[in-house]
């Protein structure tokens, strides 16, 4: 590898992309492509969209029906692979920067996030900036400690016939040090201010500004609006723009962003400049100076506790009225609570296996801790539901409105619980006391207990999270284990889930439609077996007389998706699944128990014991693992 020719190429790369003309040239840049002068709300609309989106609709997304009714939702592609769970907040946000791009009103306003810790505020504020930051360059008058718009240059009352001609709007002014450089180097002749491209940089603040909390005993506006040079005051007078250093937030972050941390965390008065920065589109010049124009994003985060506390307070009534409010909950679908922790994962140097199950496992417990108690279905239901699962009871899938149980929790659903940092810290110390370089949902477990018993947390809490998962948790997850070794056990699990399925839908509709089968084999007219259908349905709680509705359900079901250009197999009907599922599983329980818990097998024990290990192995197990999961099913699974 050459690397200084990696170096070379790049340099010149870069010095091809500079430009370096007047004013007059910038004119013929706007003149071909108007876009390069548009506002900063526009540019992070556009980057967003440019990446294009995926519409989802109800009607033809049978999940998103499940999760969010008849509403359509818009799938960003700038967020998908970084964010997840949080759709509708997404959807807000982009909704906000639309209409601001449009010079809507939400151009004059704040956008503000709120929510618990580690929901994800900061993750989506950092997207932005990153947005920003590779965004293309900016045109900007040479030498501007704003970067701005070479448009202003324009007097006023030539203004319209420049945006006639160039297809564009024009607004805002020079800055105070633009305009004494015009008047006093270039002699009012506009046309020869020289202008550059400028990208737009966190490290180097060029375009994006960061206000972190202040000390509000020792607050000083001249960190958002820039300060007087001291040491000049000599050499020039109290009003001569020389003496500026306009090195403020809202200067650094005109034509870009300005970001707020942990906003409210600031005495008010220190936050008054905002005001004028949204409504007016213009922050206080340091000293005497006049107002200075601002064209930026502000975007301000903090927790839900500041929020209350600062809106009880009617006296900041001209803050709120200027603020768009964004509410991130946290995640409260658990596949997608699960790809977060993964996407967490892949980003850090751990290498350790990890076994089926764990990440669920971890993701069910955090989910479960902030959903909102419901009278109308227990927690573990609740979830899957909220995870657009169908629900089987007694051999139907029960119907329960998730509109109804999120009007049943409130607003604030999602906005307490234990948060993703908290499950991920659990994970790491799983994976640093590994000592094989594996985890299982048994390790993570044991980590999230030991975890909660570290919380700095009243003693009512800890007891409700450890019986989250000692009692709720586990009992779920043992479930998930039974299937697992016996569906193992059974080598072709799905070759004979699927004999068992077509057998039993050939039966049914012969049964359905009053007419006989006809043997493969022998030709022979046959009549619908019945014993062999009350054989599956039985292990739903299928009755003798409900039994007729059900064949008729499944038959129709199948003949619906048939119609509709989809593939049935055995997974096709939730509840006839779960039927031929339980049917297998139960027909090796006591094979599997004697298998797992022998001290001593015969020959033929070891080989079936053997060949259970080599489909865990297959279903993504390694060799430690299945002895620490199998020990466990041992012990605790198939109990006289």
């Amino acid at each position: 590898m050459d690397f200084k020719k990696v170096i070379l190429s790049d340099r010149e790369n870069s010095n091809n992309e500079k430009f370096q003309g007047t004013f007059l040239d910038y004119l013929e840049v706007v003149k071909k492509n108007p876009d390069v002068a548009k506002l900063a709300h526009k540019r992070m609309y556009d980057i967003i969209i440019n990446q294009g989106y995926e519409i989802l609709k109800p009607e033809e997304n049978y999940r998103i029906k499940k999760i969010y009714g008849n509403e359509t939702i818009r799938r960003y592609n700038f967020f998908k692979d970084n964010f997840f769970g949080i759709d509708k907040i997404i959807m807000k946000l982009v909704n906000y920067l639309h209409s601001a791009a449009m010079k809507g009103e939400e151009a004059r306003q704040v956008l503000y996030l709120v929510g618990p810790v580690g929901a994800g505020k900061s993750s989506l504020v950092e997207a932005l900036k990153n947005a920003i930051e590779n965004a293309e360059p900016i045109y900007t008058i040479k030498g501007c400690p704003m970067n701005e718009e070479p448009l202003h240059l324009i007097p006023k009352h030539l203004r319209k016939e420049f945006e006639d001609m160039l297809g564009v709007q024009i607004e805002g002014d020079l800055c105070p040090i633009c305009r004494y450089r015009l008047m006093h180097e270039y002699n009012g002749r506009y046309e020869e201010v020289p202008i550059e491209r400028k990208n737009f940089s966190i490290r180097s603040r060029k375009g994006i500004g960061v206000v972190p909390p202040v000390d509000p005993n020792n607050q000083d506006t001249s960190v958002l609006t820039g300060s007087i040079d001291i040491s000049k005051m000599d050499m020039y007078p109290e009003d001569d723009p020389r003496i500026f250093s306009l090195n403020g937030a809202f200067n650094v972050g005109n034509r870009g962003m300005v970001e707020f941390i942990e906003v409210f965390k600031n005495d008010v008065e220190y936050l008054h400049t905002i005001i004028t920065a949204t409504q007016e589109k213009s922050v206080p010049s340091p000293g005497k100076g006049a107002m200075i124009y601002f064209d930026g994003i502000i975007v301000a985060h903090s927790n839900e506790a500041e929020w209350n506390k600062f809106k009880s307070d009617h006296t900041n009534e001209a803050i709120l009225d200027r603020i768009v409010k964004i509410e991130v909950p946290y995640c409260l679908e658990l596949n997608e609570e699960e790809k977060i922790y993964n996407k967490i994962i892949k980003k850090s140097n751990f290498k350790a296996h990890i076994a089926p199950h764990t990440l669920e496992i971890a993701a069910m417990f955090a989910i479960i801790s902030r959903l909102s108690p419901s009278n109308k279905v227990d927690s573990i239901t609740k979830l899957k539901i909220y995870n657009g699962e169908d629900i089987v009871e007694k051999g139907t899938t029960k119907k329960v409105d998730i509109m109804e149980l999120k009007e049943e929790a409130g607003p604030s659903e999602g906005m307490k619980g234990i948060s993703t940092r908290f499950i991920i810290k659990a994970i790491d110390n799983a994976l640093s006391n590994s000592e094989n370089n594996c985890i299982n949902p048994l390790s993570v477990m044991e980590s999230i207990i030991k975890s909660i018993k570290d919380l700095d947390i009243s003693q009512e809490e800890k007891k409700k999270y450890l019986a989250i998962v000692q009692d709720t948790i586990r009992k779920e997850y043992n479930k998930t284990l039974e299937k697992e070794v016996t569906k193992a056990f059974i080598h072709s699990f799905r070759e004979q889930a699927e004999s068992l399925f077509n057998n039993y839908l050939d039966n049914a509709e012969a049964y359905v439609n009053k007419r006989k089968l006809k043997d493969a084999s022998t030709g022979e007219q046959l009549v619908a077996d019945e014993e062999f259908m009350r054989s599956i349905e039985e292990h739903i709680g299928i009755s003798e007389s409900s039994a007729k509705g059900f064949r008729s359900d499944v038959t129709s079901y199948m003949f619906y998706i048939v119609r509709n250009g989809g593939k049935v197999d055995y997974k096709s009907y939730e509840p006839l699944k779960e039927a031929i599922e339980k049917k297998l599983t139960t027909s090796v329980k006591d094979i599997s128990r004697i298998i797992t818990k022998s001290r001593i097998r015969d020959k033929e024990q070891d080989e079936k014991y053997n060949a259970m290990v080599e489909e865990m192995k297959n279903n993504g197990y390694c060799d430690y693992c299945c002895d620490v999961i199998l020990k466990y099913a041992a012990n605790n699974l198939w109990k006289d």
